[in-house]
């Protein structure tokens, strides 16, 4: 299956420049206001913390503009499932009409993302949809928050819903909302944001019409064409400036839990022809027996995303897309059909296009390189608050902050939103504790966590918490990159590994991993995950000693690490007052003994590894950036088929850049 470039015909603008700039800036503003009106009236706090977005499609569904703070993921579906209400209902759409879907199989991204679509009429004639997109922290299914990684179909994940009507001629259809409704956990708060969300809808709306009362319809249609146009001609534009050729690599998901050990390959290949891309994810491995899989929507969303992280100068629609030819192929992990699980993509497939794409441009235009970045993860606990004076349904539905991958000249940004949304906030702690009894218990940046190189990654961040007074709860985590850890590019190093830990430090502490449901947790009980920092750029051992200092003074280096990572040798004098001292001759001779022998790590046999590791001669960040190998963190025990395919990763994209 494919999504097929469309051609614009011969360009001749209508409108002159003036009022074309000044309403291509205005359907950017309409957008934004759209969002304001969510921000302001929404009823969950994920949704408050901005994991939502919004948008303006012309008649036909194409995506006329997004707003300034909608995030990535959602960027490439919205015209998509605008196009799936058109399908559904083709004439029998009315002013007045409101829509909800969120089906993953047409056009969506999961289930928990429930976009509102209003058409907009004018003196009779449809001329617009409105849309708003926002992530529902529950849509039913087997576990809180709809995320069961045990499911193998969709019917685990809660609700599918196909394009259907909930305001009919403007007369609110309760029964069908109630329906929807009684079928979630935390009904109110899921009307709720429906209302919020159908009324960000008619902000749209009347913003539009009060542009047409000014500038005639005619006009604004004429400008809804024009400015997909002028994204499509601006983008052919910058790609006609690059060289022709063809670049391809592989990215992975940890595993497939029905299969055990063993990467899961994503495979990009890339072509530039003149104007236009063309992306063929062919060789991507079959869909997998969990939710990490991603269907064609929200692949084909990855791809726009991480080729727009490249040209942030240009302004997102449907024009955008006219340039790019994506196959991806069917019953794959990039295009899993229904009824396979696809509630994870997010975690899963969906960032893995992204970060392949980062490598590839890397090559294209080393100027913008940035290697990968953190994997977001979502931690969902859902139960019965027992606090004093409160019985009720809780949902927390945490999200981190993560470390970006090192980039050209600068290091990686530090603790921030994952790249699947750079838009969402974190989360502030006293509100977390204010409506959920989740104490949180640290939450910190994590020394040593960015992936050392010329240009260091990004730092990741622990976050830790603890059951305060709760009953019949449980636990749930969707994340990767434990196995297929955040790598560096052009001879950078790898981060450290997600994971969840549940009572960390005590008798019976368990290592959950990066994909669990349903774990049963208790008043009490006490859990912290990482999140990991950003791959390195360049070797290592060219960056400047004096950077490595002043990265030990801030806390992002420890001194074993500096040595170990760095080759560079750092003397204590005194901590309080931060300073250190670079003793030049160890360092000097450091750096020769690595560059000396890290070629031979990366071929160490496994078990004189394992030896290492289990008498404590190497730590787990030694296992990744000295010996490159891959570590079950349950067991303590070294993967070997995953270690194969991390050692060839590592063999093509950091070996050939050691001097």
């Amino acid at each position: 299956m494919s999504q097929v470039r469309e051609h614009a015909t011969a360009y001749k603008s209508k409108l002159d420049p003036v009022t074309f700039e000044v309403l291509k800036n205005a359907f950017v503003n309409l957008v934004d206001q759209m969002s304001e009106q969510i921000l302001r009236t929404c009823y969950s706090f994920v949704i408050y913390n901005r994991d939502f977005s919004s948008a303006i499609c012309d008649a036909k569904g194409n995506t006329i503009m997004q707003g300034t703070q909608d995030i990535s993921v959602h960027v490439g579906t919205l015209h998509l499932t605008a196009k799936a209400v058109i399908e559904d209902f083709g004439d029998d759409i009315h002013p007045g009409d409101v829509f909800l879907v969120n089906d993953p199989y047409r056009g969506g991204t999961h289930f928990c993302d429930v976009r509102i679509v209003r058409p907009v009429f004018h003196d009779g004639e449809l001329i617009a949809f409105m849309q708003s997109n926002g992530h529902w922290a529950d849509l039913g299914g087997s576990v809180p928050g709809s995320f069961d990684v045990q499911s193998q179909d969709h019917y685990g994940e809660g609700m599918r819903i196909p394009p259907v009507r909930v305001w009919s001629r403007g007369v609110f259809l309760a029964d069908v909302a109630n329906l929807l409704a009684a079928n979630m956990r935390l009904p109110q708060e899921r009307l709720g944001d429906l209302r919020s969300q159908a009324e960000a809808t008619l902000v749209g709306e009347r913003q539009l019409l009060q542009l047409i009362k000014k500038y005639g319809r005619e006009t604004v249609l004429t400008a809804f064409d024009e400015v997909q146009d002028y994204v499509e001609r601006l983008a052919k534009s910058k790609i006609a400036q690059l060289p022709n050729g063809t670049w391809e690599t592989t990215d992975y998901l940890d595993m497939d839990p029905q299969q055990g050990d063993g990467l899961i390959p994503i495979k990009v290949k890339m072509t530039i022809d003149e104007d236009t891309i063309t992306y063929d994810l062919n060789g991507s491995h079959d869909y997998i027996g969990c939710f990490l899989n991603a269907g064609f929507g929200s692949s084909f969303s990855a791809v726009v995303a991480g080729t727009k992280t490249f040209f942030p100068e240009i302004p997102l629609n449907s024009g955008f897309y006219r340039v790019l030819t994506v196959e991806l192929p069917e019953n794959s992990v990039v295009n899993a059909p229904w009824p396979v699980a696809v509630s994870g993509f997010c975690s899963g497939a969906y960032e893995k296009i992204m970060n392949a794409i980062f490598e590839l441009w890397s090559h294209i235009m080393p100027e913008r390189a940035l290697a990968c970045s953190f994997n977001l993860e979502y931690l969902l606990i859902g139960g019965w608050d027992k606090r004093q004076g409160a019985d009720s349904y809780f949902m927390w539905y945490d999200w981190m902050a993560g470390g970006h991958g090192g980039r050209h000249e600068k290091d990686g940004a530090n603790a921030l939103s994952p790249v699947f949304g750079v838009g969402l906030s974190i989360q502030p702690c006293e509100g977390q504790e204010r409506l959920s009894p989740v104490l949180t218990t640290h939450h910190q940046i994590i020394t040593d966590s960015g992936g050392p190189g010329r240009f260091r990654g990004g730092c990741g961040v622990e976050k830790g918490g603890m059951m305060t007074g709760i009953d019949r709860t449980v636990m749930s985590y969707c994340c990767d990159r434990s196995r297929s850890v955040t790598w560096g590019i052009f001879g950078g190093q790898s981060s450290n590994p997600h994971g969840a830990w549940l009572n960390p430090g005590e008798e019976g502490e368990r290592f959950l991993g990066t994909i669990f449901s349903n774990v049963k947790i208790k008043t009490g009980d006490t859990f912290t995950r990482p999140s990991a920092g950003g791959g390195g750029l360049g070797d290592p051992l060219e960056r400047d000693p004096e950077q490595v200092k002043e990265d030990v003074i801030d806390g992002y280096v420890s001194l074993e690490r500096a040595k170990r990572d760095y080759g560079v040798v750092i003397r204590e004098i005194d901590r309080e007052l931060d300073l250190y001292e670079i003793d030049e001759s160890a360092t000097e001779a450091e750096r020769a003994y690595i560059r000396a022998h890290r070629k031979e790590w990366l071929a160490l046999g496994l078990n004189e590894v394992q030896a290492l590791y289990d008498s404590g001669q190497a730590d787990k960040l030694d296992l990744l950036r000295r010996y490159h190998v891959i570590l079950d963190y349950a067991t303590g025990m070294i993967l070997p088929k995953s270690t194969a395919q991390y050692r060839d990763m590592i063999a093509k994209r950091t070996l050939p850049y050691w001097s």
